[in-house]
């Protein structure tokens, strides 16, 4: 039985489908009863619904389980304390491998986001359990293309002149589910994970225009219109979390490049990652078959 945390989030809906082709049984941890509706739906034998910070919630969700995927919650303020007591969990329960979801270059504690990666990942590698850590570079996410399909422009809330490195969450799921499945072979390892490529926001631009057959404006919004796409009019007293690692992350990549290196992706599937052009034809098409429904 593999336990998959967050199993409905970004990396959960393409690597639980993963598992369940491969013959794997799964256990979805998720933390509300619509997302446990829809893991249902794919075939999930069983699903706890929780919050995993909730020490009884990650006693159901890991007891008699053999391995476990642990995805932490994007900005969420108890990540450092999900992450480590998840380690601490499989420990007592003896879990035999753990494959945990970090970041690139988690080292960088500009970032908070990195800072509380890395920490999860010291308390792991000093936990003696077998495990494999994965640190992709910034996903490729259709939430960050949607707009620019529908309004022809492409933001960001740092530097258009800092070069970044990306990589496809699917491709991120193929390793994670091979890691999971080939515990032996992937043991102690941990993997850098990015596709080709070190774009400016305009080299992102002129790929998107390229594929659309029409220009896109390139533009650089302030850290705090950034905040508010992703916390919305929530109170600041609320968010302290959330504004901290946000204006860090427009901080970092204003003043810093962060790029990886394609090497160690293409060894692990065997052939070339999914290029950021190829990823925009493929949500593009999917916009446009959406739009004529």
């Amino acid at each position: 039985m593999i336990l998959v945390t967050a199993a409905h989030g970004n990396q959960g809906r393409l690597l639980v489908p993963k598992l369940l082709a491969a013959g794997q049984r799964v256990r979805a941890c998720v933390r509300t009863q619509a997302s446990a509706g829809r893991l249902h739906t794919l075939g999930v034998q069983e699903i706890v619904v929780g919050d995993i910070s909730d020490p009884a919630v990650l006693a159901r969700a890991i007891r008699g389980v053999e391995k476990v995927y642990h995805v932490g919650p994007t900005i969420h303020p108890r990540e450092r304390a999900m992450g480590l007591a998840v380690v601490d969990a499989a420990r007592a329960e003896g879990v035999k491998h753990l494959v945990f979801s970090s970041v690139l270059h988690a080292i960088t504690t500009d970032l908070v986001q990195h800072e509380i990666k890395r920490d999860i990942e010291e308390h792991l590698l000093s936990s003696g359990l077998e495990f494999t850590i994965l640190q992709p570079a910034n996903y490729m996410l259709p939430l960050k293309l949607r707009p620019v399909f529908e309004q022809g422009v492409f933001e960001l809330s740092w530097s258009l002149e800092r070069r970044q490195s990306l990589v496809d969450l699917g491709d991120v799921t193929d390793v994670a589910c091979m890691a999971l499945i080939e515990s032996e072979r992937h043991a102690g390892a941990t993997y850098e994970l990015a596709a080709p490529g070190r774009f400016t926001a305009h080299d992102l631009g002129d790929i998107i225009s390229r594929v659309l057959g029409r220009q896109i404006a390139v533009r650089e919004i302030d850290a705090d219109t950034y905040l508010r796409a992703w916390v919305g009019d929530a109170d600041p007293r609320q968010a302290t979390h959330q504004i901290k690692v946000l204006r860090a992350i427009s901080a970092r990549y204003s003043s810093h490049d962060f790029v990886g290196n394609p090497n160690v992706l293409t060894w692990l599937l065997g052939h070339p990652p999914t290029t950021f052009e190829a990823y925009v034809h493929g949500q593009y098409d999917a916009f446009l078959q959406k739009a004529d429904q």
